[in-house]
């Protein structure tokens, strides 16, 4: 019996870890991020792994993104500018960026 509950807490805790990161990715999910951007390749725009490495340590990064989130933005990663997300409110998108900035 007491394997089986410490199996339980196990996977409950696991559970509990990992949450967060799928609620961020079900949030970009919903917002539509995902059509144009994946997290470990280019689609139309950036890999979120490489946009998490390029602003690495800089101290505006999360609030330079997350503005270009909600107004959009161009020239960082080629031609293709990234439109205004006007479904994305401003703590949305602060979660969002927050969460794209841990990924390595």
């Amino acid at each position: 019996m007491k394997h089986i509950l410490l199996a339980i807490a196990s996977v409950a805790a696991g559970f509990a870890v990992s949450t967060p990161a799928l609620a961020d990715l079900q949030l970009a999910t919903a917002k539509n991020c995902m059509a144009c951007h994946a997290i470990d390749r280019k689609l139309v725009g950036p890999a979120y792994k490489d946009v998490a490495a390029k602003y690495a340590g800089q101290k505006d990064a999360a609030d330079k993104l997350a503005a270009k989130v909600m107004k959009g933005g161009s020239g960082v990663w080629g031609p293709v500018p990234m439109p205004a997300n006007t479904q994305v409110s401003p703590d949305e998108a602060k979660k969002l960026v927050a969460w794209v900035l841990t990924l390595k």
